[in-house]
Formats: structure tokens, C-alpha cells, sequence
């Protein structure tokens, strides 16, 4: 497969920086341009998975003497169309939060070329099949995700960017300390030739390691998880939406990627990693259900359901081919559900903090009566988070409950059931607060058109994913398990 596919994919790649360029010069005033310009882009994405052939899409990048090398297979293709749907809601939504919160006219102008690099960096990430490729996507989002949280520019939002940038550049080092020991030892970036010449030894494993140290920071997974709460506390609600959607899963899809390379079989690491998992899922369960505000539920929201992501590693070390199949399966679905429910439940969020001015729980009161359209996509997120069904949370937790059981892990199961009654506890102590009406009324400012219907759309989507999920779980096993 090559000639106009590569070039139809290198161009759905890169198209968002300059559009985000051209934004800079001529940020968009109305929503409504917004759609046609980058819905294009999930559009080209659909046409690349329907012309996908069975082996994918590979090739080499050549800059000057330096070769990168990239394919596009279904999972990719399938990450690369969530990506291009949560930017175009983001940047949707983004012109009409500029209209309601008023931010700094040149700060706004920023976020555009921010939010085209992000994108260019999480398409090359998807595409990427060598370590230098992938170390080029994940810098280049580490540094356009903090710019993007920087663009408040007060005080907690600079103190909690650089706090952000420190933990980033530390995940950084690690990175590199380990492609450094995977070079040194194996004379290859490729991630085919490491797949076909790396041997589980000492090397392997220590820089393995490394770069799963630094992977588990960037994608604040437990207990690693303490820039992402303050982080999210001060951003722009566009920002926390693409950011808690995308960003961090960034990061864990290279780390299962790498470990499904180097360390298939390395079941007792793989079990560390589901119990930092499982731990991750009933902390921040925990942690939501005591927030104060309603961005640190979202957020802490975010560190718990990351956990169930890290339940594959498990549930894939070892296993027959049965239960890895599910596994894999269930955690793709679990990402794509997640990312869709969650950039809605952010924007939700915000939504109803624009209007009320507010941001704490017990200051919701009212709000079901005064917003009932932001508080109804918030409990349909909700749905997805909690694993209920249609939902596609519902479909990714009953393949994982299934390859728990059939492989005689249990407590995995255990976890699953805990972390959904948590869920549900932060959830309805939300919806609690807005329906309290003997509390003093507040003056509940209107809400610029289209805000509340682009996280409808997504929430609705998250649901929509789960009575569609053979559609993408058929692509999945399309493409087997690495």
C-alpha cells in the first residue's frame, strides 16, 4: 500500500499546525467556521481506515541523513480518528468558552498553534515505529501541553505549568536513559528490529524500566499522579479537556506498546504494574469522592480511570491467547470510551462554572433547574465513567471482567466492581449538590450558543461507542495482538 494513502496521511498529520499558524494571524470569532475547517480531518482518517489493507501502512521519513520510520495500523488508525474528534470538539468549544470567559485576547491567539502542535504530536506517536520518532512526538506534546496550561497566566497556573514542565523533563530523562541502554546494547532504534533481536536480559530490563518510569510520570499514573490534580485546578476548560482525553494516554500507549515488544513475558513486573493500577483506580476514586471543587473531581476522575488501562498489563503477561485477545481488546475500548466521556465531562464542568461563577460543590445548588442541559451531559459522561450500559465503559469493563476470570485473576475482577461504586459515589454526590434548591440562588449568566451541545455530543458518543463497539473491536482483532 503506498502512494496516495501516505501522502493522504502525512497530510492529516501535519494540516493542524499550519492551520493553527493561520489561527494565530486570524483566531476563529464563530464555531460554526470551526467545524468545516477541521472536520475534514476525521473524515480523512475514515477514508485511511477504510482503504487500510491487512498489514497496514509503512514507510520511511527521510530528513536529510536522518530515517524515521513510521506504519499505520488499525489500532493507530483507530487512535489517530479519536484524535482528530476530540481536537475538532476542543477547538469547537474553545471559541465559545473565549466569548464567556473573556480570557486575554493574545493568550486565546496562542492556543491555536499550541493546539495544532499537540496534534501533529499525537498523530506522529500513533505512526511512530522507531524510538527517535517517538521521542520526537512525546517532547513535542510534553511542550505544547504546557505551553497550553501556561495560557491563564496567573500565578497558580504558572506555578502549576512549571511544576508540570519539572515532572515532564524528569519522565524525559528517564526516556532517554533507556533508548540510550537499548542502543547501546542492540545497535537499533527500529522497533521491529528490537522486536526480533532484544533478549530478555539485565540491560533490557533496566532500560526498560527507565522508560516505563518515565511513561508512568507523564501519564499520571499512581503513584506518580501529583502534578495532574493542580494542573487541571487552574487550565482553561478546552485545555483539561483535550489534555485529560488525550494526553496522558499518550504516554501509556507507548509504555504497552514497548513492554508488548521487549518484555512480554515478564509477569511479575506486569502484576507491579496492575497493582499500581488497581491502586490508582480506588485512590482516585477516593480522592474524587472528597474534592471540594468540581475540576478536582474531573481530575481526580482522570488518575482513577487511567488505573483500568493498567490492568492489561496482567491480564496480557503470560495469558493465553484467549484472555489476551480480550484483554486488548477491552483496553482500547476502554481508552476511546474514556477520552470521548471525559472531554465531555470537563467541558460540562466548565460549562457550569461560567455560568454560576462558581466552582465548588455545595455552590452548585440550582443548577438543575437553571442548566439542566450541562448538568444532563454530565451524568451521560457519567454513564461511561461508571461502566453502565449501552456505554462503551460498559462493553471494555465486561471484557475485562471476562479475561479477570478466565485467567484466575481475580482480584482484578474485585477492582473492577470496587472502582465502579466509587465512581458512582462521586458522581451522584455531584448531581446531589445541583439539586439542592433551598440554598441562596445564584445569578446564573447565559451560556454562549453551542457550548453545551458540543459536550452533549461527546458524552453522547462515549454511549454511542458501546452499541457500536464490533465496528472497532472487529478493526482490533483485525490487527491482533502485538
Amino acid at each position: 500500500m503506498s502512494g496516495w494513502p501516505s501522502l493522504l496521511l502525512w497530510v492529516t498529520l501535519l494540516a493542524p499546525l499550519p492551520l493553527g499558524l493561520l489561527a494565530l494571524r486570524h483566531p476563529p470569532r464563530q464555531m460554526r467556521r470551526v467545524v468545516p475547517v477541521l472536520g475534514a480531518l476525521p473524515l480523512t482518517s475514515l477514508l485511511l481506515l477504510s482503504r487500510l489493507e491487512e498489514g497496514g501502512l509503512q514507510g520511511t521519513l527521510s530528513l536529510g541523513g536522518l530515517s524515521l520510520q513510521w506504519r499505520l495500523d488499525p489500532l493507530a488508525a483507530l487512535l489517530l480518528l479519536l484524535t482528530q474528534l476530540v481536537l475538532l470538539a476542543s477547538a469547537t468549544y474553545a471559541v465559545g468558552h473565549r466569548r464567556a470567559a473573556l480570557p486575554d485576547e493574545a493568550a486565546h491567539a496562542r492556543f491555536w498553534p499550541l493546539l495544532g502542535g499537540l496534534a501533529v504530536a499525537l498523530g506522529l506517536i500513533w505512526v511512530a515505529a522507531d524510538l527517535l520518532l517517538l521521542y520526537v512526538g512525546l517532547e513535542l506534546m510534553g511542550l505544547t501541553a504546557v505551553g497550553m496550561m501556561l495560557l491563564p497566566g496567573k500565578a497558580e497556573a504558572i506555578r502549576a505549568g512549571l511544576r508540570y514542565l519539572l515532572y515532564a523533563l524528569v519522565g524525559s530523562l528517564a526516556w532517554l536513559l533507556g533508548v540510550a541502554l537499548l542502543l547501546g546494547a542492540w545497535g537499533t532504534l527500529s522497533l521491529a528490529e528490537l522486536a526480533a533481536v532484544a533478549e530478555p536480559d539485565a540491560v533490557t530490563r533496566i532500560a526498560m524500566a527507565l522508560l516505563a518510569g518515565g511513561l508512568l510520570l507523564k501519564a499520571a499514573i499512581f503513584p506518580l499522579h501529583g502534578w495532574l490534580a493542580p494542573v487541571h485546578a487552574s487550565a482553561w476548560t478546552p485545555v483539561s479537556a483535550v489534555h485529560g482525553a488525550l494526553v496522558v494516554k499518550a504516554s501509556f500507549f507507548i509504555l504497552i506498546l514497548l513492554w508488548r515488544l521487549l518484555l512480554p513475558e515478564a509477569v511479575v513486573a506486569a502484576w507491579m504494574l496492575g497493582l499500581f493500577g488497581a491502586a490508582a483506580v480506588l485512590w482516585g476514586g477516593l480522592k474524587a469522592w472528597r474534592a471540594d471543587t468540581l475540576k478536582q473531581v474531573v481530575a481526580w476522575s482522570t488518575v482513577g480511570q487511567l488505573g483500568y488501562l493498567m490492568l492489561a498489563f496482567p491480564l496480557l503477561a503470560g495469558a493465553a491467547a484467549s484472555v489476551a485477545a480480550l484483554a486488548w481488546q477491552a483496553t482500547w475500548l476502554q481508552l476511546a470510551g474514556h477520552a470521548l466521556a471525559k472531554a465531555a465531562m470537563f467541558m460540562a464542568a466548565g460549562n457550569l462554572m461560567l455560568s454560576t461563577g462558581a466552582s465548588r460543590l455545595e455552590e452548585l445548588a440550582g443548577t438543575s433547574r437553571r442548566l439542566p442541559l450541562a448538568l444532563m451531559t454530565f451524568g451521560v459522561a457519567a454513564v461511561t465513567l461508571m461502566g453502565l450500559p449501552p456505554s462503551a465503559g460498559f462493553t471494555a469493563k465486561w471484557l475485562l471482567l471476562q479475561a479477570s476470570l478466565a485467567s484466575g485473576q481475580w482480584p482484578w475482577a474485585v477492582v473492577l466492581v470496587l472502582g465502579t461504586l466509587l465512581t458512582a459515589a462521586y458522581v451522584f454526590r455531584v448531581l446531589r449538590c445541583s439539586f439542592v434548591e433551598e440554598a441562596p440562588r445564584h445569578t446564573f449568566e447565559p451560556l454562549p450558543r453551542g457550548t453545551d451541545l458540543v459536550p452533549l455530543l461527546l458524552a453522547l458518543a462515549a454511549v454511542g461507542l458501546g452499541l457500536v463497539a464490533q465496528w472497532p473491536l472487529g478493526l482490533l482483532r483485525q490487527g491482533g495482538v502485538p
